[in-house]
């Protein structure tokens, strides 16, 4: 979800700030912010705010929906195209992704999503768990590997992939994308917009 069905990643930045300043009664970066991503958002509060991250869970909820509609009201253009255009060629979509249940909800609802994927995998509090999610996801929908493909914007989707024996193809359109460090961890596919996604998915069928 985060940087590649849509340009989340700043609303998700503002959302832990506002809720971890008042704690921290200092500034808090977004470096030291991404620092603690792997879990979900209960999980990355934890690592920010230990002794009050189960009472922010709900502040954190509250300030994500409230921000969403201004920071990040769309996804990326022609993402929901897409969906549909894969849908009527019979591609089973899936997601599996990082965010916690709750945020994804939110997000979904806003987007007017909540019925797009064919089944979902969110992320843990307790640690990154995207391969245990990509091995859900090849089970409940009667996959091999290599009828599938991932696509992601972190060097941990790379990771988490290879795992697995997934092929990726990396999404390098979101603002908050790195390219370089994308092409050096070699995906099997770099794209940069979600057109060249588009026209790659279309002659694989």
């Amino acid at each position: 979800m985060d940087g590649t069905i849509a340009d989340t990643l700043p609303l998700c930045l503002e959302s832990f700030r506002r809720v971890t300043e008042p704690f921290l009664k200092r500034p808090v970066t977004d470096e030291e912010i991404l620092a603690a991503f792997g879990p979900s958002e209960e999980g990355t509060l934890k690592t920010l705010i230990p002794d009050h991250a189960e009472e922010c869970v709900k502040h954190f909820l509250e300030q994500y929906r409230q921000l969403h509609r201004s920071l990040c009201p769309q996804p990326f253009d022609g993402i929901r195209e897409l969906f549909d255009e894969l849908k009527t060629e019979k591609v089973s979509l899936a997601l599996v992704t990082g965010k916690g249940l709750k945020s994804l909800q939110i997000t979904l609802e806003i987007f007017g999503m909540e019925h797009v994927f064919d089944a979902v995998e969110t992320g843990s509090p307790y640690r990154p768990n995207k391969p245990e999610g990509l091995r859900n996801i090849l089970q409940k929908l009667h996959l091999q590997p290599q009828d599938t493909v991932y696509i992601g914007d972190a060097l941990s989707d790379i990771q988490a992939t290879r795992s697995v024996s997934i092929p990726i193809f990396s999404a390098a359109w979101a603002s908050t994308a790195e390219p370089e460090k994308l092409k050096n961890a070699k995906p099997d596919k770099i794209l940069f917009s979600i057109t060249e996604l588009r026209h790659c998915l279309l002659e694989m069928l």
